[in-house]
């Protein structure tokens, strides 16, 4: 007789997360057909076949006010998915990235002696140390993307494996520059700057204008300049012409082949996040630009413990790329970043050997395989 099928419930609660979340699954499937899943997560879940109770990519938001503003749907969902567990004979629970939502859940898990696989860790790194002694109490493995990630939690004991980043594979480009150019009504003579303004709405609301306005200084004083704005799926594409209709920039948007998109470029001004190593693994130099409230920004200015909040600058352990930070994050400054990159071919070079240096350092390959490894080892231990 057989072993009794497995089931999994998976949690992730960004597009970013839904994505690798969806890699997992589908590598896990190749290796044991039988494993069931449900969750919590976005649409590329839902199509790598997971039962979605709702939806959480939609709630996805960055910022303490932020996160205030949507407490209501937040919580409806974090007892949503308790309900479920407490109905469903789950083998192991794993949660993708999503700290505020997930690391709570992790320790409702452990009252139920349910096993917990943390697949891409919280940022402890960077701000609440404390967070690991939480970790290692409630948390049975951590498969982690950084080998600094892994050197920190084994030095305090928690099971942890470095698996490698996802992006490593994900990243594909098809074809030459200028054939993407050309289908996208660009030019190949021209000088090309991506615009990558995030995933989120509010991302977009406090990061896009800026860039805008960047774009339209660089715009005025080097003709031979054009823009391409690289949009997530997670965002409406009227959301983003409502903003170059106010900025009367003239700018193609893409929201497909975003990798191509990314490649055509000669250099990019990119919302700080998981897009910041996507552009890096591609070696395209970039301003890395973030703002947020004030309120947030206040109370991360007492907590943040790192210089640098890229995380291609993180993950380098120094910064390689310049970073246009709130108050720093101003059409200008972004623009006069821009300029000291490509009027400088020195520059260009020294930040594109870094950045191989940094794709490097991600591993070689193959990081939802090991992944789904070590979940197999975890749920047969």
């Amino acid at each position: 007789m057989g072993s009794t099928p497995k089931h999994l419930v998976i949690v992730a609660g960004e597009a970013s997360g839904d994505m690798h979340a969806a890699h997992l699954i589908e590598t896990l499937k190749r290796l044991d057909p039988s494993i069931t899943f449900s969750g919590l997560g976005g649409p590329k879940m839902r199509a790598a076949g997971v039962d979605l109770y709702e939806d959480l990519t939609k709630m996805a938001v960055v910022g303490f006010w932020e996160v205030v503003k949507h407490y209501k749907d937040i919580k409806k969902a974090f007892n949503l998915i308790l309900k479920k567990i407490d109905e469903t004979a789950v083998d192991a629970v794993i949660l993708v990235d999503y700290p505020g939502f997930n690391l709570r859940l992790a320790r409702e898990l452990k009252k139920r002696n349910i096993k917990v696989i943390y697949y891409i860790s919280p940022q402890v790194w960077a701000w609440k140390q404390k967070r690991v002694h939480f970790i290692k109490k409630n948390v049975d493995k951590m498969l982690v993307l950084f080998q600094f990630e892994k050197d920190l939690y084994a030095n305090f004991g928690i099971n942890v494996e470095f698996i490698g980043h996802p992006l490593i594979d994900t990243i594909k480009t098809h074809g030459a520059k200028e054939s993407f150019l050309l289908s996208n009504n660009l030019s190949p003579e021209k000088l090309t700057i991506g615009i990558l303004p995030g995933s989120r709405e509010k991302e977009i609301e406090n990061l896009l204008p800026v860039m805008l306005d960047a774009a339209k200084r660089l715009a005025g004083e080097f003709p031979q300049i054009q823009f391409l704005i690289i949009k997530a799926p997670t965002i409406a594409r009227s959301s983003i012409k409502q903003y170059l209709q106010r900025n009367s920039l003239t700018c193609q948007i893409i929201d497909d082949n975003i990798h191509d998109g990314v490649n055509a470029c000669e250099l990019c001004m990119v919302a700080s996040g998981t897009a910041t190593l996507e552009t890096a693994i591609l070696q395209k130099p970039m301003v890395v630009v973030y703002k947020t409230s004030l309120l947030t920004w206040i109370l991360a200015k007492l907590f943040v413990k790192i210089a640098d909040i890229g995380l291609v600058n993180v993950v380098a352990g120094r910064r390689i790329v310049p970073e246009c930070v709130q108050f720093q994050a101003t059409g200008r400054r972004i623009a006069a970043e821009l300029k000291n990159i490509f009027t400088d071919e020195l520059k260009i070079a020294d930040m594109k050997t870094n950045l191989r240096a940094v794709k490097e350092s991600l591993g070689p390959g193959g990081a939802s395989l090991r992944a789904a490894g070590e979940v197999l080892k975890t749920l047969n231990s």
